[in-house]
């Protein structure tokens, strides 16, 4: 199921409230997760994960009030080309210009390979990008060479800064940084990469991934939530960065 929290200061949160349960009868959603949302034309949009029989697509839900969902039947986005493999997942939507642009992840079902980029007019008929994948593991980086998952993408006065998660291997994963002036061609990794690492013998001692991010006006921070691994648990934790800017230090 996919669920909403609430906080004031980004640490406390609430119970969960339920927004999509997984439709087993659709033959496409066993399960759900990795759900991306935002408010467009005063309609709640989510973009989610739909898992079933080792594969996985992005499904479409709107809503009124950001907390009752309706999906929509079919799949939005399904793998067609060779890269996508099995599976198009953890999808990111910005709204720009009457424009929803998507970047997603792509590749094995449970931990991808690459990121691609698709636009749509609608948030439902998507076109994808002749230049997929749009982004792809550096074997010479130790902390990205097996592979990318996850991205999440924000428009920040240094371009489109992309925070992702690199794989050294298909079990040890980082939360790095890279930017681009389009969003979808010439991205630069941050040197100081990776942004945040598993601590030995702590509760993200094998993992960090799923990365989420804003800019705190009010306190001159960015905050990136993510998920930690230690075993088979998953636990969501945050680190906290002063400073803006990540690319004119």
């Amino acid at each position: 199921a996919l669920a909403a929290v609430f906080s004031e200061d980004g640490i406390r949160w609430s119970e969960p409230v339920i927004t999509l349960d997984a439709n087993p009868s659709s033959g496409w959603e066993d399960e759900v997760n990795r759900n991306c949302v935002l408010k467009a034309d005063g309609v709640y949009r989510m973009w989610y994960t739909g898992q079933a029989n080792g594969k996985s697509r992005i499904g479409y839900a709107e809503s009124t009030d950001g907390l009752r969902f309706d999906r929509r039947a079919e799949p939005v986005l399904i793998p067609e080309e060779p890269f996508e493999k099995d599976s198009v997942m953890n999808p990111c939507v910005l709204y720009e210009n009457g424009i929803y642009r998507m970047w997603y992840a792509t590749g094995e079902t449970y931990e991808p390979n690459v990121i691609a980029y698709a636009q749509s007019a609608d948030g439902m008929h998507w076109e994808k990008s002749p230049l997929n994948p749009v982004f792809g593991p550096q074997p010479h980086n130790y902390f990205e060479k097996d592979r990318v998952g996850g991205c999440h993408v924000i428009k920040a006065a240094e371009g489109y800064l992309m925070f992702y998660i690199g794989y050294e291997d298909i079990d040890t994963a980082r939360i790095c940084l890279a930017r681009s002036d389009d969003g979808v061609s010439g991205w630069q990794r941050y040197e100081g990469n990776p942004l945040v690492s598993p601590d030995a013998g702590a509760w993200d001692a094998d993992a960090c991934y799923k990365p989420s991010v804003v800019w705190d006006e009010s306190c001159g921070k960015w905050l990136l939530w993510y998920n930690g691994r230690k075993g088979h648990d998953e636990y969501i934790g945050l680190a906290i960065r002063g400073g803006q800017s990540f690319f004119d230090e």
